[in-house]
């Protein structure tokens, strides 16, 4: 009631915003502040050009929503909520710490498809891809925006493939940005798995990518995600082309199945991790080059193990 009463008041509402805030880890309100989503939005889409209120409300949505995933409720933004946060993200453009936060906010909930259309019909796009070539050095900002293009991407209202496609080159370089950072490399895999399973790659990148995917698997072994979504994006890629099989087995800094042998060793008791790696050699096999190397390096020794390790599935 004190919000709305002094919606126009700016002072009145940050006050109100940093009293919610306080409340936030008391796993008992959570239902009482999921309740107040809409006015903390309201606030925040009231008075936009207030930097503070709006590093505050991001904040406080952030906390609301971490708070709901912990008890295992889903919270989903709708048009309005999502478009006016992208009025917030497009007023501030240039404060990272803001954009931070509300790339987070936007990732955790793009996995709900009410949210994911909902960024499909604001545009939001774009603004992703200028944000990443603004802050390329912000370990959150790649992590969180390439998690929102994987939920576009895979989403049912797949909007416009060429915005789709323009953000290839963007997610390459922060792979190679990040190479050693497991956590960011395993969300800018997955959105490049996401992204040539829609088609979005170009012939002329087919080769690069190849390269770029095997690197992450050099850097990062020990992490099973990077390693299946890493397998997934190169089986994809192996699917359309000859070019990306023969670039997995005479690559310049050492053959792609000495990789997923090593891949296996490290993972054989992880499903998807294996199911990945035969996804891949599924692909492989259908080049004549490649299966060449792969009995030179007898691989089909790994795939017996595997079949023994697997037997039902």
């Amino acid at each position: 009631e004190f919000m709305q009463a002094f919606w126009d008041i700016e002072e009145v509402q940050t006050k109100a915003i940093q009293h919610l805030a306080s409340f936030v880890r008391d796993k008992s309100a959570l239902p009482y502040l999921l309740t107040l989503t809409e006015l903390i939005v309201l606030a925040m889409k009231t008075h936009v050009d207030s930097l503070k209120l709006q590093v505050d409300g991001c904040s406080l949505l952030l906390e609301i929503h971490s708070q709901a995933l912990e008890q295992d409720m889903v919270m989903a933004l709708d048009e309005n909520v999502t478009s006016s946060l992208l009025v917030t993200i497009r007023k501030h453009a240039e404060n990272e710490e803001l954009l931070s936060l509300a790339c987070t906010l936007l990732m955790m909930t793009s996995a709900s498809e009410v949210t994911a259309e909902s960024l499909w019909k604001v545009g939001v796009i774009p603004d992703l891809l200028s944000i990443l070539r603004n802050f390329l050095h912000n370990e959150q900002i790649c992590l969180s925006c390439c998690g929102i293009l994987w939920s576009l991407a895979v989403s049912e209202t797949n909007g416009d493939q060429a915005l789709l496609k323009s953000a290839v080159p963007i997610i390459s370089v922060v792979l190679e940005e990040h190479l050693q950072n497991g956590t960011v490399t395993e969300s800018a895999c997955s959105a490049l798995w996401a992204l040539s399973l829609q088609g979005c790659l170009t012939e002329s990148e087919y080769e690069p990518m190849t390269a770029l995917l095997l690197d992450t698997l050099r850097m990062n072994p020990g992490r099973p995600v990077l390693v299946k979504n890493a397998c997934l994006a190169l089986a994809s890629l192996l699917r359309l082309s000859e070019i990306s099989a023969l670039r997995f087995i005479l690559d310049s800094k050492g053959s792609g199945i000495n990789l997923i042998k090593d891949a296996y060793h490290l993972h054989f008791d992880a499903p998807e991790v294996v199911q990945s790696i035969c996804m891949l050699m599924n692909e492989m096999v259908q080049y004549d080059d490649v299966v060449l190397d792969m009995l030179s390096q007898e691989t089909e020794q790994l795939l017996s193990e595997i079949k023994s390790c697997f037997p039902s599935s």
